[in-house]
């Protein structure tokens, strides 16, 4: 019952897997990321490809029956919204807790089989990204299951979890703060085409796939 309809690929999906859209008082166009926003409101999977079609075929002013107009910005904007919700939820994690951060400690973290996720600063140099690769194929040989790798903030975004300033590797744990940057990077990573649940640690990337 809480599935939503799609305007641009028309098929039906879980309002947690896209965004709805509405019009402002202006008539100009926002991502209500939360779904709280008065008026009448319409549905995008949340994939960048399908915003920019529905802005490109003018599909906003179709479906609320309007007369819109779309921020030229508006994927750009969308993609900063989400990468503020992760960082947000990621430093909540860190003060729970729930967030390890350097990469021998998040080394030790993944081969305890304690990990949920890793993420990699997407400036990371690959020797250290192929060593941690190697902890999580140990870990899921030891009887773990698969963990996810995300690769979707450079080195800067990273830093403001630590207090000197460098993060290149991090580990998310279990626990409610841990789950919601999971879910969180998750989202970021469908809405960058990149996929359902990020690259599988060890694993090379699935190629993209092109219309």
């Amino acid at each position: 019952m809480n599935d939503r309809t799609c305007i641009v690929s028309r098929k039906s999906g879980p309002a947690e897997d896209m965004i709805r859209f509405v019009a402002d008082p202006q008539g100009v166009i926002v991502a209500d990321l939360k779904g709280r926003l008065p008026g009448r409101g319409c549905w995008v999977t949340a994939r960048r490809s399908l915003v920019q079609q529905a802005a490109d075929r003018n599909l906003f002013a179709r479906a609320l029956k309007a007369k819109v107009s779309v921020p030229a910005d508006l994927a750009d904007g969308i993609d900063a919204l989400l990468v503020d919700a992760l960082t947000g939820m990621m430093g909540l994690a860190r003060k729970a807790g729930q967030l390890v951060t350097g990469a021998t400690k998040v080394d030790a973290a993944v081969r305890s089989g304690r990990v949920n996720a890793v993420m990699h600063a997407s400036d990371a140099a690959p020797d250290g990204v192929a060593k941690i690769d190697r902890a999580c194929r140990a870990a899921e040989a030891a009887g773990g299951g698969p963990v996810a790798a995300f690769h979707l903030l450079s080195a800067d975004e990273m830093a403001v979890l630590s207090a000197d300033g460098r993060v290149i590797h991090l580990a998310v744990l279990a626990g409610q703060a841990g789950e919601g940057v999971v879910k969180r990077a998750k989202m970021l990573d469908r809405f960058r085409d990149g996929g359902e649940n990020g690259q599988i640690a060890g694993k090379p990337a699935k190629e993209t796939e092109t219309e």
